[in-house]
């Protein structure tokens, strides 16, 4: 039997119905064993920065491609550069030909817009059990 995980998801998107389709679809959890403890919203990349400084805890991040003045995928590839065992990244993108820009960004996974919440979770769960390997285990892992 899995042990049941409570995970922490910071959450940015310039965009609040994008921000409240990610909560609606991931609801209250995101697999049978892992359950949301919290998603913690950012409409600016500046105050997500702020909030990694203060070094909280973050299970993941779930980043929005498409926001702007600042895009989640440069967002992505600057936390996976200034932040020591950088929690691991979902990106939403506008399309699935920005498949490489993810890749660029060092994101762990992607999904695209609209936001499908079966899609949604099971990226999540994927990314998040390969976190939980890979701090066991440590390897370069991809969800996709």
């Amino acid at each position: 039997m899995k042990s049941d995980r409570a995970v922490s998801i910071a959450l940015y998107s310039d965009d609040s119905t994008v921000r409240a389709s990610v909560r609606s679809a991931l609801g209250k959890a995101i697999s049978d064993d892992i359950s949301i403890k919290e998603i913690v919203d950012f409409a600016t990349a500046s105050a997500l920065r702020l909030y990694v400084d203060s070094k909280k805890r973050v299970d993941l991040f779930i980043l929005d491609g498409e926001a702007v003045p600042e895009g989640g995928m440069g967002v992505a590839r600057q936390l996976k550069d200034e932040v020591f065992n950088c929690p691991p990244v979902l990106l939403i993108t506008g399309r699935a030909d920005d498949n490489w820009l993810a890749t660029w960004s060092r994101a762990e996974g992607m999904i695209t817009h609209p936001i499908d919440p079966f899609n949604l979770a099971k990226k999540c769960a994927a990314i998040l059990n390969a976190a939980q390997v890979n701090s066991v285990n440590p390897a370069n892992t991809t969800v996709n």
